[in-house]
């Protein structure tokens, strides 16, 4: 052997040593010196159902959890009867230039239908008497000293105060002191936002009221009215979702009372405490378009001891899914271990001491739910019953205690553990849901079933079976970079807010594992897909309702799961689309008179695939074609023929069906075009959106090229491809930029966070460098006029972006703003959730796959090593990674050079590579490995 040769194999062997070692000392450890103060920085476990968020306290720990079929709602049709009637129309008044007509007629005609509602005049009346009656708290000396206090304004609802569900009829009041020489002169007094009513009162006399919760309250205060000491008071009247005085967007304007002419520009700012009287909590039902995920309910741990403590430790493991709490207290040290497992379908929490007979607490279950109810079942269990308000869905849970040593006793709602030298609690739990259309399920019996599979098996069979389930989808992919070992030292918040400063790249590491660990968490066969937030919320009105957004949410939550090794994770997804192909039909049908089937921009639980919202929105047609790019994605990664003909290739040809008949001719050009339509979420109503046509396109493509491969509808992939080439192309505006539009609107000064108009850049792949680099440098200019900004999931999308666009160190500065405190906007909270702000999981997923496609692009036949390797990564190793064409890959770089390459083929064929100006292709075996050096010089040994 040549000592070439020898060189080369010890290279190789050295490499093969280095990537498969125990994850080689990744940083996998999320963790922090102190307890949760908000759900924000709780730390969150799942088993793809069963979610929680670990609070981690000392005196008192809070374990919220989720089940994640428990949502508002019910099966309904959400389909507008006669819609299709008024598409014709629609899209005349679009071509004629009449948007706002096309809009109000839309609005009127074409949008989905909402739930049940109630007329709200009769309870407005009712609650308005008061007014009538001789005490009531709209005078100016009523007695309410007995009346609690309230946080006053809540910009996130009174909700975000401890008033989870409280729709209804709620009595503010304070007082305020004005100057002596204000005394007899007009004031006004600026309330901010109240959601969604109010009837305002100055020393007992109604000075406004207004119904419009986007309208700041700005009332003017009569001269006569006006004292030194003045009494205000407030009846908000909040139908549905946030509720009370919300204040403004910008925490600086403050609730404030100032004079008319406002000479001196002085101001008397209101007290931010005020009493409260709940009158009424019964609010009329409000309708709505789609449903809400909801929460299950809190497992509360109460210690007790006010004791000092030390040593205090919270931790996340995403290498074995397992969440820690440990201090010292009273020269003891304790523990608890929390996870969440699949194979076992429970939340187990464990909790030892270092000394016998220290472990002590009581354990409840409660709900945010106006209808729940807790019992005991036997000596060492309780069970909670949850009722969804306005929803047919109900959910049961189980608490079931083992110890070890002390005493235990059950009641009143309780477990209580005295003196124990360890302890276990099992929580199961599940709803009556099965499917979209069949709520038949019976809770009791499914949660009563899980508990009785742990009750006979001991805590560290179950613990092991949970980390080797998890285990089995986790290590399949590593990556670690050349860093400062000095970091891994602090705790993770501090990391955060460091990061754009110091040199942490391992802190981009952990944040991609952790995507990987959030997704194998929350999307597991048999589940639901993870929704806006995965499968955490811990509100009865989340944000957007916490469904699923499909004009980019929805489809970014998956991103990551092909080329970070979690393929077979995404059956939740493709379940979900199954679903949504049956129930668009209908849709497809009911509005545009169509075959195939279509989604809008919106869905939910049960699987709403109707317009929403608003017609400037709402009316978005493409959300099918994009969840389709999910299945032919999955067939190029794994080239599974079977699935291909079986899963994918019925829905993605329903589709292109659809958009064979919905494609009309646009009068002015003669190019087919999508309308009506919109470019998300912005420009309103629309004919001709740029993105739809990209999407379209590619469907149609990418049906053609499965048919061929499939052998079958030779006479629809020809009538497909000749329609490819006449949907209207993508455009270059006057400003260099790609056009979002069919006309050139574009705006270079428009920051919105939507990218909509660079899908066919990523996660499409029609605008490239190698078949279009014109429109490539347009698209590159359009996202520059878009700007750095925006909220976590857009930064999340530009980091793809710019790695698409192979400028490493923009991409970088994308990841950096997605890695910087929630505080600048974006960005991440302190327990890495991604901020939109508020939290949504898809950045979290979103960054993570930008990641990955900075270290590897492979939507252009050949796989690209390193095609956008910042400076900042300049060393460090991947394993596991994957690539379209069935091939997996492992590799190192020292000093921003490919060291060493290592290429698993799954499927076999050929393996086009390419690295930096040095490309090789070569054919493989399935089930075969190939070692290549820097030069992607083969290995003769590789197989």
């Amino acid at each position: 052997m040549s000592w070439i040769k020898l060189y080369r194999f010890f290279c190789v062997f050295c490499f093969i040593v280095f990537i498969r070692g125990n994850l080689y000392g990744q940083d996998l450890t999320l963790w922090y010196q102190h307890p949760a103060n908000t759900w924000t920085e709780a730390l969150p476990i799942g088993n793809g159902k069963l979610g929680a968020m670990v609070f981690g306290g000392v005196q008192a720990d809070r374990i919220q959890f989720n089940e994640s079929s428990l949502w508002t709602g019910g099966p309904r049709n959400y389909n507008q009867p006669g819609a299709k009637n008024y598409l014709g129309e629609i899209r005349k008044l679009l071509s004629e230039g009449k948007q706002q007509a096309a809009e109000e007629l839309a609005g009127r005609h074409f949008m989905g239908t909402k739930s049940i509602s109630d007329p709200p005049e009769p309870w407005l009346t009712a609650v308005r008497a008061i007014e009538q009656q001789p005490k009531n708290p709209s005078q100016e000396h009523f007695e309410d000293k007995t009346w609690r206090e309230m946080r006053v304004p809540s910009r996130d609802g009174w909700e975000k105060e401890g008033f989870q569900g409280l729709d209804g009829a709620v009595w503010l009041r304070t007082t305020f002191n004005v100057p002596k020489e204000w005394i007899g002169r007009e004031l006004v007094v600026d309330l901010g936002k109240i959601r969604d009513q109010d009837f305002t009162y100055i020393n007992g006399k109604l000075i406004g009221t207004t119904h419009d919760a986007n309208q700041g309250r700005l009332y003017t205060i009569p001269k006569d009215l006006v004292k030194a000491q003045n009494q205000i008071a407030i009846q908000v009247i909040n139908y549905d979702d946030k509720g009370g005085l919300v204040g403004y967007k910008d925490p600086s304007r403050k609730l404030s009372v100032f004079l008319k002419e406002n000479t001196a520009d002085e101001s008397v700012y209101l007290t931010d405490t005020w009493k409260y009287w709940i009158q009424n909590d019964e609010a009329p039902r409000v309708g709505k378009y789609q449903e809400s995920y909801q929460p299950f309910g809190d497992l509360l741990l109460d210690f007790g001891s006010q004791a000092p403590f030390s040593n205090y430790k919270r931790t996340l493991d995403v290498e074995q899914a397992i969440c820690k709490t440990s201090y010292v207290q009273n020269g003891v040290s304790f523990e608890r271990t929390y996870f969440s497992s699949a194979p076992d379908a429970c939340l187990a929490i464990h909790l030892t001491a270092d000394r016998p007979r220290q472990i002590s607490f009581d354990a409840s279950l409660a709900s945010p739910h106006k209808t729940y109810n807790v019992e005991k079942v036997d000596d060492s269990t309780i069970r909670i019953s949850v009722q969804v308000k306005q929803g047919v869905l109900r959910g049961v849970g189980f608490l079931h205690v083992r110890h070890e040593g002390g005493e235990l006793h059950v009641g009143d709602g309780k477990i209580k553990i005295l003196g124990a030298n360890q302890a276990t609690l099992f929580l199961t739990a599940a709803t009556n849901y099965k499917s979209y259309n069949d709520v038949s399920g019976d809770a009791e019996e499914i949660a009563k079933s899980q508990l009785n599979k742990v009750k006979n098996k001991s805590y560290d069979v179950i613990r092991l079976a949970h980390i080797q389930d998890y285990q089995q989808y986790f290590t399949k992919f590593s990556l670690k970079f050349e860093a400062d070992e000095a970091s891994n030292s602090l705790p993770t918040d501090q990391r955060i807010a460091q990061f754009v400063k110091s040199r942490d790249p391992n802190l981009l590491a952990l944040f991609v594992q952790y995507g990987r660990y959030l997704l194998i968490s929350s999307s597991r066969s048999g589940g639901l897909a993870p929704n806006l937030q995965g499968i955490w919320n811990d509100l009865l009105t989340p944000p957007w309702g916490s469904k699923y957004t499909t004009n980019i949410n929805a489809e970014m939550n998956y991103w990551l799961a092909e080329n970070t090794n979690l393929s077979e994770l995404q059956e939740p997804l493709f379940q979900m689309i199954k679903e949504l192909s049956v129930v668009g039909q209908k849709t497809a049908k009911t509005y545009y008179d169509a075959p195939g089937w279509v989604l809008h921009h919106n869905t939910d639980l049960w699987r709403g695939t109707a317009p929403i919202n608003n017609p400037n929105h709402g009316i978005w047609v493409t959300g099918g074609a994009w969840l389709c790019q999910h299945l032919w994605e999955h067939f190029l990664y794994t080239q599974d023929e079977s699935f291909l003909r079986e899963q994918a290739y019925p829905i993605m040809k329903a589709s292109a069906l659809f958009f064979d008949h919905f494609l009309v001719s646009d009068p002015k050009t003669g190019w087919l075009i999508s309308t009506p339509s919109n470019s998300p979420e912005q420009g309103g109503l629309v004919a001709g959106p740029t993105m739809d046509h990209q999407l379209i396109r590619q469907l149609f493509r990418n049906v053609a090229s499965a048919a061929v491969i499939l052998d079958i509808d030779k006479e629809f992939v020809q009538r497909l491809s000749e329609k490819s080439q006449k949907i209207a192309p993508n455009q270059i505006g006057k400003y260099g930029q790609l056009q979002e539009w069919l006309e050139d609107l574009d705006d270079p000064d428009n920051k919105h966070r939507h990218v909509s108009h660079l899908w066919a850049v990523y996660p499409g792949s029609e605008i490239n460098w190698q078949d279009s680099p014109k429109l490539m440098n347009a698209a590159k200019k359009s996202l520059i006029f878009r700007g750095d900004g925006g909220t976590g999931w857009s930064l999340a999308w530009k980091i793809n972006l710019w790695a698409r666009f192979k400028d490493a160190e923009h991409a970088y500065k994308m990841v950096s703003r997605l890695l910087s405190p929630e505080e600048a906007g974006g960005g991440v909270y302190p327990n890495l959730f991604d901020a939109h702000p508020p939290f949504q999981i898809d950045g979290n997923f979103g960054g993570a796959a930008g990641v990955a496609e900075m270290l590897l692009q492979s939507h252009l036949g050949s796989i690209d090593i390193l095609p956008a390797l910042p400076k900042a990564l300049y060393a460090g190793a991947v394993k596991g990674i994957r690539a379209r064409g069935g091939f997996e890959l492992s590799y190192q770089w020292q000093n921003g050079l490919l060291t060493h390459l290592e290429v698993f083929s799954h499927a076999g064929g050929k393996c086009s590579l390419r690295y930096r100006d040095k490309e090789i292709q070569f054919q493989t075996e399935k089930g075969q490995t190939y070692y290549l050096d820097s030069s992607l010089k083969l290995n003769r040994n590789s197989k």
